[in-house]
């Protein structure tokens, strides 16, 4: 099983644990702390024994982070979390607020005194850092770096760390050796003219040296770090319980292969030298210990983060593949929940059951289901307005008559990582609905359509999926679309699709096209596809060439719930041509029930 349904957290132990942080920071002097939800790589996907947050508020969302004070404690979450929130912490020792409204920075600068605040410097990036000290001591208070993490004093069954086994990734799927990987990274450091670079994420790790890992749920990364070298060799900082017998050796052709308790010290050692740090991936405290021993930190961008997000083409026909498979899955899928009369399937059996058809249709292609992406969100009626809602055994529901049901999963597999949303109705949906589900529809169309100049961001496009929304009246509170790996994690920078978005389009990239609508306490809407940003090419009568998007993702959007009459001619014709790409993919692979419901779920939309 892929997934776990157990409610493994319980808010009820919170007032008594951050009653005893208090204590501890009375003792050291503080007025508060910060609780973030992060590990020592400063990633979105963490191992349980980094779950601080979690284990102090019982909030489980991707992003956030606490303020526990002296007498008041806070909850910063984004727009995606703020229904989740109010659900999994006591209410009456957190207060929720909207980390987009009021970041954690902008709350410090607004208290009305001078605060000693606390943090680890391990689980802070750098810029973080520098923020946060800059308004605490303009205001005549101290960001303190503490030497220990006092949630670890009192987090008396804390897990131990992970040592999942790495395993090699083929060249063949990665289109570059290890060595070639590390010869353009020694490239930069010359161009820059650094000595080294500390890869602190662990995506850029695997991407570097061609290795996929198990210690965190749904993305195969080793925790681990590396320091590379302009002219020595490279060192990386693993456990060496997760090598084995062939993954130890082929790493050990490459680098000197250190444990992870020698990183501090080696950290130590680099004085005089120029050492490459990403400031936003890096933890404060990596800067500190190099520029301790006499080294000199320059700020610059991860070199491995651009090239593992620009896909070459044997990640590209990777993803094709994976995208083909997965897509005869999901509609095996759908087709098997269209058999099911309402009010007889729960969240949790749609989601093992589509499980189940991945593994399935993985094994029969040759390229076994390695995991799925992220816990699939499997939500149903009131459940689908919780933008990023876990099914668990205790909110588990029947997908009832007259109701949406969301459906947000994707697959591991070891040619490329799947990611893709449906929405479809259980019994009749409402006009409402429809209207609703047609509005965000023109968006995703939007997106998969558009043409851009070189040059254009993520920021840049976001509005075209809103576009239909705000004239409704109505708009979603997440990005339009995240970056997404190969083999590796399904939520990648620095590329988006949002407001924050300031990453430039490369050929090469590929991101999720994901508008959505959300009725608090009724429904959910996401239609999400995932799209491969293609090169430049000239337009008949146009004055300069333009990017433009392929679309990865082929399963059919649920026509029921389309109001054509909402739709100008250039949409339908995409639908209809979608849709018949779709039934001439996927037909081969499925058998003759599926096949035949695919045929009438994709035929052209009515004059």
């Amino acid at each position: 099983m892929f997934q776990n349904f157990d409610d493994a957290i319980d808010f009820s132990q919170s007032a008594g644990r951050v009653e005893r942080l208090r204590r501890i920071l009375a003792d050291q002097g503080l007025d508060g702390f910060v609780v973030p939800r992060a590990d020592e790589h400063q990633g979105e996907y963490i191992p349980d024994c980094a779950a601080r947050l979690a284990w102090l508020t019982g909030f489980t969302g991707s992003a956030g982070s606490a303020l526990v004070l002296a007498d008041t404690a806070y909850v910063f979450v984004d727009g995606r979390y703020t229904l989740q929130v109010r659900d999994q912490v006591d209410l009456a020792v957190f207060e929720p607020v909207s980390s987009v409204e009021t970041p954690l920075p902008a709350f410090l600068e607004s208290q009305p005194r001078a605060l000693r605040i606390g943090i680890d410097p391990w689980l802070h990036t750098i810029g973080e850092v520098k923020k946060l000290r800059e308004i605490l001591e303009a205001k005549g208070g101290a960001l303190v770096e503490l030497a220990g993490n006092p949630i670890d004093r009192i987090w008396n069954d804390r897990p131990l760390a992970p040592k999942g086994e790495v395993s090699r990734h083929p060249d063949g799927l990665a289109g570059q050796t290890a060595e070639e990987k590390l010869a353009t990274i020694a490239a930069v450091l010359a161009k820059e003219g650094a000595d080294a670079v500390v890869l602190t994420d662990p995506a850029s790790v695997a991407w570097t040296f061609n290795i996929r890992g198990a210690d965190v749920p749904h993305t195969p990364l080793p925790l681990s770090f590396a320091i590379l070298h302009r002219s020595a060799r490279p060192q990386l900082f693993i456990d060496p319980d997760k090598l084995s017998a062939a993954t130890g050796p082929y790493l050990g052709g490459l680098a000197d292969l250190r444990a992870p308790e020698d990183f501090d010290a080696i950290l130590s050692t680099l004085g005089g030298r120029v050492v490459m740090l990403d400031p936003t991936l890096a933890a404060a405290r990596i800067a500190t210990l190099i520029e301790e021993a006499g080294g000199t930190v320059r700020p610059r961008p991860d070199p491995a983060r651009l090239p593992r997000a620009i896909k070459n083409a044997a990640e590209i026909a990777g993803s094709r593949a994976a995208h083909r498979r997965d897509g005869a899955a999901i509609v095996a899928f759908l087709a098997w929940l269209d058999s099911c009369a309402p009010g007889t399937v729960t969240e949790i059996a749609a989601a093992e059951r589509l499980a189940a058809f991945r593994a399935a249709f993985g094994e029969a292609d040759g390229m076994a289901l390695r995991d799925i992406s992220f816990d699939t969100i499997a939500g149903s009626g009131p459940n689908g307005a919780i933008v990023h809602y876990r099914v668990n055994r205790e909110s588990d529901r029947l997908l009832g008559e007259g109701e949406l049901f969301l459906l947000d999963s994707g697959a591991q597999y070891q040619d490329g990582t799947t990611d893709i949303t449906r929405t479809v109705p259980v019994g009749t949906p409402t006009e409402e609905m429809r209207q609703k589900f047609t509005l965000v529809l023109k968006g995703m169309i939007a997106i998969s359509t558009a043409r851009f100049p070189k040059g254009t961001r993520g920021i840049d496009l976001d509005p075209l999926a809103r576009i239909a929304l705000w004239k409704a009246g109505s708009d979603y509170a997440h990005g339009t679309g995240h970056g997404v790996g190969s083999y590796l994690a399904v939520h990648e920078g620095p590329q988006s699709i949002s407001r924050r978005g300031m990453a430039v389009l490369e050929p090469g990239m590929i991101l999720s096209n994901e508008p959505g609508y959300y009725r608090e306490g009724a429904f959910g809407i996401r239609i999400e596809n995932l799209v491969l940003t293609e090169p430049a090419t000239d337009i008949s009568g146009g004055d300069m060439p333009m990017l433009s998007f392929e679309t990865l993702t082929f399963a059919p959007i649920d026509r029921r719930l389309i109001v054509p009459a909402l739709l100008v001619p250039e949409e339908i014709a995409w639908i209809d041509a979608y849709h018949a790409a779709t039934r001439a993919l996927l037909s081969p692979l499925l058998d003759d029930t599926a096949a035949e419901w695919l045929a009438q779920a994709t035929a052209p939309l009515p004059a």
